[in-house]
């Protein structure tokens, strides 16, 4: 397991060494509810980040709205640069639901409009949760609702290992499977494109990098990830699991 650690200048001072030692005692004995007084602004954040260093568990922080989520995201990526931080709020930009108005008897259909961005942000927050254990997500209240069966989605994935044979037929049609799209020409997010013995994936969590997995056969030769504008190699990976297009999946044997 990956270890939480802070990177500041900064070290605790006034009453912050004494509110980590209470507060990270308190959760390792198992109480499960804690109130932190008396500080305000980064002062709370860095405080929070010093407790999750010292009880070393992954985290979730809820907030009330878009914008402070959007600020502590910010400043725990400061905090924790080497550990997984993510963000998990409402893809919406606009979100009109279905209303009708009696005095003029009019109906107005739902309308939305999703932010690609934010939608990856979500993706990669679930991908991290499931790889790894150094995990902190800061979300809004959007983290209340349901985003599928977990259990589907854990088994909606395509482990890739260096020197492990598969079939590449199958291979692609799970790709399928999991929501992505061939696109040998304009090689988008969420999009795999296919060149002899050479499949390339832009995972839909992924911000401008691909997975390259190269078959001599049907067997896995190379893994290696590339940056998405320039093509150039970044490293060499051993295995590499990629997850679905979105949360909201159903295995054939469920449909």
């Amino acid at each position: 397991m990956a270890k939480f650690e802070v990177i500041s200048e900064y070290s605790p001072s006034g009453d912050q060494p004494k509110a980590i030692e209470i507060l990270s005692k308190s959760i390792e004995e198992g109480n499960q509810y804690n109130t932190l007084l008396g500080v305000t602004g980064s002062g709370k954040t860095f405080t929070v980040a010093k407790v999750i260093e010292k009880v070393q568990k992954p985290t979730l922080i809820m907030t009330h709205n878009k914008t402070l989520a959007a600020q502590l995201y910010s400043e725990f990526k400061q905090f924790f640069p080497n550990n997984h931080v993510e963000y998990f709020i409402s893809y919406y930009d606009y979100y009109q639901p279905e209303a009708y108005i009696p005095r003029s008897d009019l109906f107005i259909e739902k309308d939305s409009s999703i932010n690609d961005e934010l939608e990856r942000l979500r993706l990669s927050a679930t991908a991290s949760l499931l790889s790894f254990d150094d995990v902190i997500v800061i979300a809004s209240v959007s983290a209340n609702y349901g985003l599928g069966n977990p259990a589907e989605y854990k088994a909606m994935v395509q482990r890739v290992e260096v020197g492990f044979s598969y079939s590449q037929k199958e291979f692609l049609l799970k790709l399928i499977e999991m929501g992505y799209k061939r696109n040998d020409k304009f090689f988008d997010r969420a999009d795999f494109r296919v060149n002899g013995d050479v499949i390339d994936i832009f995972p839909a969590y992924y911000e401008d990098e691909f997975i390259r997995v190269e078959f001599f056969g049907d067997e896995v030769e190379t893994i290696s990830k590339h940056e998405y504008l320039t093509n150039e190699k970044i490293k060499e990976l051993k295995e590499i699991i990629i997850y679905s297009v979105n949360p909201f999946v159903v295995t054939q044997g469920n449909l």
